[in-house]
């Protein structure tokens, strides 16, 4: 008898609903959980699209003989489809609510990924790569925040919206990490390499795009229509010094991962002579996967521990990665980007948390979008740059002072970050 008295309360608050926003009908905090798991697979699926291609890209070049340059330029416009949905439309979640610009997202990768079986000569993959990125920008700012809502509501517990930040940068660096990998496996185990991971990613977005309409949105309807502006780049009111280092310090923790995304499989081929498709793809696997694990493993450290950890990793890495490309170790390439990697994880999470952190929630999408702004320019400017460089300038150099800006952008940014940070 009361193991039953017990357990009928238990179940009755498990599933008592749970205040629905402005206009929106209400959901039991079951159906705030669904939502929760629902968009973090929805952020996994286009995170993990957007990295596909990376282990592609020197089969592309095999087969059409473009040079490196082009590979930045293909690459580059992904940043630049990043940055201008960011800008554009990155913030309007606060407005007309996350579900429908998630659903929107996951809708332009498909296009995306039609795109890429459809088009596949360089114009088709610099505007599939556009169109990525467009949906990469919808998504990043509006599911971080998205997440964070639906734990609070489906737990009813404040607290657990820090377990949902980890969540969220795990799953967006996971994602990126695991798009890598699974292209390279299928480019080297599987027939038609530059078909058959498309197809794979158009079956696991149509699932994302129908769990996605189930989720419970978790932001008021506005009284009175608010007129459109573009998302702008402004500190939040008297904290200008933590938001611009908290910015920077994202950007060069990104400049990192465009290394990885874009000519790092080129550099492996012409300094090391990998071109082993599963070999490219595990490469960037590894850096993006160590970037999502350090965020888990590391997630109970002070924000301030967690910026100095990542910088001594993030630093040392990099110091490892250049040596190796002077002493021609591929190993010690590839161990010190994914050292590296988990720098980066620990210093992107703390920048976009610390962020987050500077506003309530009637303005943490626009804050977080023009954060992800911020940050998105560091996948894409040294990116382009190194590509322009590599037009004149050897390889080795290249990467060499590419590893110095970004060396020095991060302990600039991160040490004034960690200043600031409990």
């Amino acid at each position: 008898m009361t193991s039953t008295t017990d357990a009928t309360p238990a179940r009755k608050t498990a599933a008592e609903s749970v205040p629905a926003p402005r206009g929106r009908h209400p959901h039991s905090r079951r159906r705030h959980g669904f939502g929760f798991w629902a968009v973090a697979f929805a952020f996994l699926s286009v995170m993990a699209f957007a990295t596909v291609p990376a282990p592609l890209y020197v089969i592309y070049q095999a087969r059409d003989g473009f040079p490196t340059f082009t590979t930045t330029v293909v690459f580059a416009a992904y940043g630049v489809g990043v940055v201008a949905s960011l800008f554009l439309a990155g913030h309007l979640s606060d407005v007309h609510g996350r579900r429908p610009l998630i659903l929107v997202s996951v809708a332009l990768e498909l296009v995306a990924a039609v795109l890429f079986l459809l088009w596949s000569d360089v114009a088709g993959l610099v505007v599939a790569r556009f169109v990525t990125g467009l949906g990469v920008g919808l998504l990043t700012a509006t599911a971080t925040a998205h997440l964070g809502e639906l734990r609070v509501r489906a737990t009813g517990s404040s607290a657990s919206a820090q377990g949902a930040s980890v969540a969220a940068g795990a799953v967006n660096l996971g994602g990126l990490s695991l798009g890598a990998l699974v292209g390279g496996a299928l480019a080297e185990f599987v027939g038609r390499p530059l078909v058959v991971p498309y197809v794979v990613f158009v079956v696991a977005l149509v699932v994302a795009f129908a769990v996605v309409l189930a989720a419970p949105e978790t932001v008021d309807r506005p009284q009175r229509p608010v007129p459109y502006r573009p998302q702008r780049i402004a500190a939040p009111d008297g904290q200008a010094g933590v938001f611009w280092a908290a910015g920077t310090a994202a950007f060069a923790a990104l400049a990192v991962q465009g290394l990885f995304t874009s000519v790092a499989p080129t550099f492996l081929g012409t300094t090391f002579h990998v071109t082993d498709r599963l070999a490219a793809g595990a490469t960037t696997f590894g850096v993006f996967a160590a970037s999502a694990v350090s965020q888990i493993v590391f997630a109970k450290l002070s924000q301030r521990r967690q910026i100095q950890l990542g910088l001594v990793l993030l630093v040392g890495g990099l110091v490892v990665l250049a040596a190796a490309a002077v002493l021609l170790q591929v190993a010690g390439f590839i161990g010190g980007g994914v050292v590296a990697g988990a720098g980066v994880g620990l210093l992107f999470r703390a920048s976009i948390a610390r962020a987050g952190s500077l506003v309530g929630p009637e303005q943490r999408g626009g804050v977080l979008a023009a954060t992800f702004l911020i940050a998105y320019a560091g996948l894409t400017v040294p990116v382009v740059a190194v590509g322009a460089a590599l037009l004149v300038v050897p390889t080795l150099p290249v990467l060499l002072g590419y590893v110095v800006f970004v060396v020095v952008l991060a302990l600039v940014a991160g040490l004034r970050l960690a200043a600031r940070a409990e």
